[in-house]
């Protein structure tokens, strides 16, 4: 432990604010993988273990179409796309047999498809770990705010993932389809008995899911390696999320993340071996008081 490192750090206003966009980082790229995984559990009621290989499909999306086209906006649109017709194809094929099934024939079913893509990954990309070159456009002297150099793409990140949690909002909030969903997760047996197609809602709703992860891979692709079995970390991390946020709750799953950011972003100055305890002791503190996480709604009986 360091508690005069991280004093001084907070003291600082050059570490502060190169701390805090590392935390953001962190956080919002656990946000797009987390809000994605609250939404089908809130909307179709299965605990989605593959989420955290659909991020890994994302990213080697990214990292495939990139080294074709050298553009990163293809990347990107591939990451997300890409993976979205995939989840799709899982949704359609596998996944919609299982929601009236136990908790333990999804367990089976996800890690076998957990399985499937790793070692898929494995055989077309190699298992030793790749590197995304940096795009030119961000591959730039970083911006200087208070002394603290912070990188270009750091600011793309965090924003277009602010816009994206902001669309997702407005999509669930605003429109038709986002009324729909709200009321398929609500009753499903009596929104199906009102005509609302909700097999197709099912669909769309793990194709959003399967899309903001493989944006998040996508996004991650230029400042992490790429190795097959990348998602496991980051799955584990995302249910923590969602278990602070509330299951279900996007705007809990947002706050969550920017939470553990700042847990990982700072402890790893004051407490840099036991950022994973801080962790875990951030969920437990949270589930004391607030069993059902912080924006969560007790289950009606």
């Amino acid at each position: 432990m360091d508690i005069v490192a991280l004093t001084a750090c907070v003291s600082s206003a050059s570490c502060l604010l190169t701390q805090g966009f590392n935390a953001f980082v962190i956080g919002m790229l656990l946000f797009l993988v987390a809000s994605g995984l609250t939404l089908i559990f809130g909307v179709l009621k299965v605990v989605n273990f593959t989420h955290g290989s659909l991020y890994m499909l994302g990213a080697y999306f990214a990292f495939y179409v990139y080294g074709l086209t050298n553009s990163y906006l293809l990347a990107i649109l591939a990451g997300m796309v890409g993976v979205a017709l995939f989840g799709v194809l899982l949704e359609r094929i596998f996944f919609r047999r299982l929601y009236q099934s136990n908790f333990l024939m999804q367990l089976l079913m996800c890690y076998g498809w957990i399985l499937v893509l790793d070692d898929v990954v494995q055989i077309v990309f190699g298992a030793e770990f790749q590197s995304m070159d940096m795009p030119p456009i961000f591959a730039r002297a970083p911006i200087m705010v208070a002394g603290a150099p912070i990188p270009i793409f750091y600011i793309f990140l965090i924003s277009i993932s602010f816009i994206v949690a902001l669309a997702v909002w407005l999509l669930i909030v605003k429109t038709a389809f986002g009324s729909k969903v709200r009321a398929v997760a609500a009753n499903p047996s009596m929104t199906a008995a009102l005509g609302i197609n909700t097999s197709l809602l099912y669909a769309g709703v793990f194709a959003l899911g399967a899309g903001l992860a493989g944006l998040a891979g996508a996004l991650a692709a230029p400042v992490r390696s790429l190795v097959p079995g990348m998602g496991f970390s980051i799955l584990i991390e995302s249910f923590i999320v969602t278990v602070i946020g509330g299951m279900g709750s996007i705007g809990g799953a947002l706050v969550a993340a920017i939470l553990i950011g700042l847990c990982r972003s700072f402890g790893s100055v004051g407490f840099p071996m036991f950022t994973d305890i801080l962790v875990f002791a951030l969920m437990a503190v949270v589930l004391v008081l607030r069993p059902d996480g912080l924006f969560g709604k007790a289950a009606q009986t």
